[in-house]
């Protein structure tokens, strides 16, 4: 048993989402109690298309300013970025707390501090969770685990127990009923946790009435479309899928074929889980992709990243062309072992129109089971809540209607409203002996944007401006103006970027060039001091409205005025 200092207690516990409770990501939970801080995750949320030129958005830990000393542990709950990817930025920005998680969880997110900075996860002060029955004492938390289903290695559920309440939180999860070569999982034990209860279940499957795949229906599809592909078999899977890449790796032991990794994060990931001894690789069956051509086509796997259409991954060089040892043939069979991010669904549909064109042998989730969520269905939730048995419930992760649809099944379970609470980011949910509510007072939780290398930089006003630009372009006047008479000398100089082309709108621009010198002629043309700021002021308002009644568009309008 790890132990850490005590602090002073002040009798509540109060626990506040700082991200994941509006969108897929961007994972982050605050548990206070007294003196003493627990965090459980830092995740990135991937951008929207309302997000011109931003890299991820991460949570805002504006409430944590001040408090860094009381911060005694940040917890982590599996690898996925939408729960580690903020680490690097936020760990230092909060002075390097401590950090809990299982073995494989750990070094990744040791390996995404060296990405952004070499040597920095030596700073790291590490507690690995080494067994499940183990317990840390942290302050007035006690911490412990539980196992879960989810599709990382080393994913597991926090308990964080407190004088007045104990916290369950599985992280994402799914419930696999028939798993391969181990025994299906049960919650039952967690009724008997010291009460009150409190259970913040993951919300995404809380619409999917569906059947779940089960594991061993998964993996017979996958080792027929293997077994039966005439050409090369491409497999495009997340790069965290360690278990599904050590399946395909052993049945490629079995009937002598060979795979290839592609995908920096691919291999980074399975090095990591290789010597952690969670992978065994067998002998000679990884090539490198350079080797792949001295084996007949239907002998060799190509095992990559890029399910999700990133631009620069694998998958996505290999249908564009780019690829440098991988040029796709008709015969080639293509699987996506993955689910869609939502979020990214145009994106994928593209990858997969553009795939179709070049391969006759296309396979993914939509017309085969080739894949298992990570995340369970309306019966999957049902059965934690009825197994748990907690006092109170707390939806979390995921957009609000999912937030809203678990909690509809809480309520057919014959939970009353006053014992489930529907967060927002920075709702402070507030737990005393006496009872629970959400307080009126809310932390803030506006996006963080990374873009680049700036951390909140680019601000609410920087965005809407890319997205004006990106809607109607931008229009640049550059009018040079004498000091004496306030004239315009000479013609202005009109530069047009996304809002029209300029050879072909000649009328337009001969309309706007008198228009600029007449606005400014009335607002300079009297001589002596003038006001440039009230000119371009002038320029930037009345050619705008002028732009807008002639093409039914408003770019952005920048006057830039040289007097000489």
């Amino acid at each position: 048993m790890t132990q850490y200092k005590d602090n002073k207690m002040d009798g509540n516990l109060r626990i506040i989402p700082l991200g994941g409770c509006e969108e897929v990501g961007r994972n982050m939970t605050v548990f206070e109690y007294g003196q003493d801080i627990v965090i459980l995750d830092m995740g990135l949320q991937f951008p929207e298309e309302d997000m011109p030129g931003i890299d991820y958005v991460i949570p805002n830990t504006e409430y944590l300013k001040g408090k860094e000393k009381n911060i005694r542990a940040v917890v982590f709950s599996h690898g996925h970025l939408d729960h580690i990817g903020a680490a690097p930025i936020l760990l230092k920005k909060l002075g390097n707390p401590p950090i809990i998680g299982r073995p494989l969880t750990i070094e990744m997110v040791k390996h995404r501090q060296e990405d952004f900075e070499r040597n920095s996860s030596k700073k790291l002060k590490t507690t690995y969770i080494k067994d499940l029955q183990q317990k840390i004492n942290i302050g007035s938390f006690t911490l412990s685990f539980f196992q879960i289903d989810h599709t990382i290695m080393d994913a597991v559920g926090v308990i964080l127990q407190t004088p007045v309440a104990t916290a369950i939180h599985p992280g994402d999860w799914s419930i696999e009923k028939n798993p391969v070569n181990r025994e299906a999982i049960k919650y039952s034990h967690l009724a008997e946790l010291k009460r009150p209860t409190i259970l913040m279940l993951e919300s995404l499957g809380s619409t999917n009435f569906k059947k779940p795949v089960t594991e061993e229906e998964m993996l017979n599809n996958l080792y027929k479309l293997m077994s039966q592909a005439p050409g090369r078999t491409i497999i495009a899977t997340f790069s965290s899928q360690i278990q599904r890449i050590k399946q395909i790796l052993e049945f490629a032991a079995k009937t002598g074929r060979k795979v290839v990794l592609d995908g920096f994060s691919m291999k980074l990931n399975i090095e990591i889980a290789t010597k952690l001894g969670y992978v065994k690789i067998p002998k000679g069956v990884i090539i490198a992709i350079d080797k792949a051509r001295d084996y007949s086509d239907n002998k060799v796997i190509i095992v990559c990243t890029g399910a999700q259409g990133e631009e620069m991954a694998a998958l996505s060089r290999i249908v564009a062309g780019n690829h440098k040892f991988i040029k796709l043939k008709k015969e080639d069979t293509v699987i996506f072992s993955s689910s869609v991010i939502p979020g990214n669904e145009r994106t994928v549909q593209r990858l997969k129109d553009n795939l179709y064109r070049l391969s006759d042998n296309v396979y993914h989730s939509d017309i085969i089971d080739v894949h298992i969520s990570g995340h369970s269905n309306i019966e999957g939730i049902k059965q934690m809540i009825g197994d748990i048995k907690a006092d109170y419930f707390v939806p979390v992760y995921g957009n609000h209607y999912f937030l809203k649809e678990s909690a509809k099944i809480a309520y057919d379970l014959g939970y009353s409203k006053d014992k489930v609470f529907v967060p927002d980011n920075g709702s402070i949910i507030k737990f005393t002996g006496m009872g629970a509510e959400i307080l009126k007072e809310k932390a803030p939780s506006n996006y963080v944007f990374v873009d680049g290398l700036g951390v909140g930089d680019i601000g609410e006003i920087v965005l809407r401006d890319r997205q004006m630009l990106a809607e109607d372009g931008m229009f640049v006047i550059v009018a040079v103006i004498d000091r004496q008479t306030g004239k315009v000398k000479g013609s202005p100089d009109i530069i047009s970027r996304g809002f029209v082309y300029l050879r072909e709108s000649k009328d337009l621009l001969a309309q706007t060039r008198r228009k600029v010198i007449e606005i400014v002629n009335k607002t300079a043309g009297h001589g002596g001091a003038v006001n440039w700021i009230y000119v371009k002021d002038e320029l930037r308002n009345k050619i705008g409205d002028f732009l807008h009644t002639k093409t039914e568009r408003r770019p952005m309008v920048l006057p830039v005025v040289i007097e000489v």
